[in-house]
């Protein structure tokens, strides 16, 4: 994530709890589709909270970047209409490529898993955010478009707004809009699609506001009307302690380094690699999980959801923890 601007947070907090609120009202009333899980959405608003204390520590270290980049940019755009429309949709495109790496590079994903580990979907699933700090965003989007000539102000703009548009898409009261809307933008249905575990959705829907993004570089996948959706992450994780949610992703993966024994090359190629790479060639990645849902599919035989969901994906030393 990247620093945003103060107003605009002090303006969002109160919606975003008000939505909440109401999301949950409504979903115990069934007077909307979703499912509420109150030990599952206190967990999502403690990351938010211990999200938002890590990175206003280490602002310092985004504004401190962004700074420097500043002094090193081809061209100063200035401020414009024209530059923020500008800048909002490249900050989009730079933030497709970021989450595109969060799925398929380990390194990464031990970041981002973070956010997929709730086995639910709701407004509260928004709110579940890494405690890395803001060095991820920094690198993929901020820099980038400031060495670009962007001011400082809008990339802080861009990427306010962009997180405030991810809030409404992690809901399953919304069904599917017109299709001119489902053609351009990012949806509850295809975000629906990006955070479900059924294999034949797996790494798919990455974008943040457009889903042009998608549907021009092959990872755009349409959600099902007749296919039951479920979330969360192919290991699930079976706590609600935010250590673990917070840092089980890089617990596991140093867990694998350790098993490698003292092989650099293989720590190397596990974190550039996508998650389920293994140097044993017996890979458990996206891809064999989804080569074997079309192979049962072909076959006729309806695909087992326990054949797909192995052990818990936190260390045996995290899982200690937090019992």
């Amino acid at each position: 994530m990247m620093p945003q601007l103060p107003v605009l947070g002090l303006i969002a907090t109160p919606v975003v709890l008000a939505a909440i609120a109401i999301e949950w009202w409504a979903v115990r009333k069934g007077r909307i589709n979703g499912r509420y899980c109150a030990r599952d959405a206190a967990t999502s608003i403690s990351m938010c909270a211990g999200n938002i204390m890590i990175n206003s520590a280490l602002a310092f270290l985004s504004l401190g970047g962004l700074a420097l980049a500043a002094h090193w940019r081809v061209i100063d755009l200035g401020v414009s209409l024209t530059t923020c429309v500008t800048g909002y949709i490249l900050h989009d495109f730079l933030y497709y490529w970021k989450h595109r790496a969060g799925h398929r590079m380990r390194w990464f994903w031990a970041e981002h898993v973070t956010h997929h580990s709730s086995q639910h979907y709701n407004l509260t699933t928004a709110l579940r955010q890494p405690w890395t700090g803001p060095l991820t965003g920094l690198l993929f989007t901020g820099i980038p478009m400031v060495l670009l000539g962007f001011p400082v102000v809008i990339v802080l703009g861009a990427s306010s707004v962009h997180l405030a548009y991810q809030l409404w898409i992690h809901t399953e009261a919304i069904g599917k809009l017109p299709a001119w809307v489902e053609a351009i933008f990012v949806t509850p249905s295809h975000h629906r699609v990006h955070h479900a575990t059924n294999p034949e959705y797996l790494d798919s829907n990455y974008g943040g506001t457009l889903i042009i993004w998608d549907r021009l570089f092959g990872s755009f996948v349409p959600e099902a009307a007749d296919e039951a959706t479920r979330y969360g992450i192919v290991r699930p994780l079976r706590t609600h302690n935010p250590l673990v949610v917070a840092y089980h992703g890089f617990g596991g993966l140093f867990a694998d380094f350790w098993r490698d024994g003292l092989k650099p090359h293989h720590w190397a190629r596990r974190a550039v690699n996508p998650p389920g790479w293994s140097p044993d060639g017996d890979h458990q990645r996206s891809d064999e999980l989804k080569a074997e849902w079309r192979a049962r599919m072909a076959a006729g035989l309806a695909a087992d959801e326990d054949e797909l969901i192995q052990e818990d994906s936190a260390p045996e030393a995290m899982k200690v923890a937090a019992e």
